[in-house]
């Protein structure tokens, strides 16, 4: 359950969290949330895809790691095996929390609930003896002030994609080395014939905003799969 607090040297100064890769820290997911704002530095590596939440009817993009709940084809026990990990996964177990309902400037929150957080004396000091924050929480901050501000940024992108209806359901079936087979539905991605089908107005808006790059980028990294497949077949020859 999550216990959020915010991180302050009274309440936090002998603590301390497991920065590294791990099943047991929850990194053994096939997805995690990813923002526009990284989509260049993700679709190098990872499948992007869109999921509606079916509570809000808004959409959100994830960066695939797997092809079922609990796989992570780039975690290989302590080990991530990528140059990049999205800022959603790089910044737990802290989060931004603000004073109230009516917003104001965000707050480093940790969530003491997290696997990540050691109270045992294991795993990297947030304090240092004189109560100041370490390098470590230093750059947690500007990950977060990044993760913040790219989440603000892609409520417009969301809402453009929304509203030249681009994105469509997708579905795909996988063949593994096995003979066994995995059906990937529940997301979207974007509709390529619609997007060739906007008209030069559309066009402009969306390259005026950042907006057609990223959609570009988004469609890039769907040549992620083939790697993705590599991997699991990888694991399956190595049992």
């Amino acid at each position: 359950m999550s216990q959020h607090q915010i991180l302050n040297p009274a309440d936090h100064g002998t603590l301390r969290v497991h920065t590294g890769p791990g099943a047991q820290y929850g990194d053994d997911t096939m997805a995690c949330l990813t923002v526009p704002a990284e989509f260049r530095r993700v679709q190098a590596h990872f499948p992007i895809v869109f999921r509606r939440d079916l509570a809000t009817g808004q959409f959100s993009a994830l960066a695939l790691f797997g092809f079922e709940p609990g796989e992570n084809l780039f975690l290989e026990g302590e080990h991530w095996d990528a140059p990049y990990r999205p800022l959603a996964m790089s910044i737990q177990p802290f989060l931004v929390g603000r004073p109230g309902p009516g917003g104001g400037e965000g707050q480093v929150h940790i969530d003491m609930g997290h696997a990540r957080v050691s109270t045992g004396g294991e795993g990297t000091r947030l304090f240092d003896d004189e109560g100041r924050p370490t390098p470590h929480v230093e750059a947690i901050a500007e990950m977060l002030g990044d993760l913040d501000h790219a989440h603000r940024e892609g409520v417009s992108f969301f809402a453009a994609i929304e509203r030249h209806d681009l994105l469509e359901p997708f579905s795909l079936e996988v063949a593994l080395d096995d003979g066994s087979q995995h059906s990937l539905v529940g997301f979207h991605t974007i509709d390529e014939v619609r997007l060739a089908a906007l008209a030069g107005p559309a066009l402009q808006e969306l390259h005026a905003t950042g907006d057609l790059l990223r959609i570009h980028l988004a469609m890039a990294s769907l040549s992620q799969f083939a790697g993705l497949v590599a991997r699991r077949n990888a694991r399956i020859r190595a049992r």
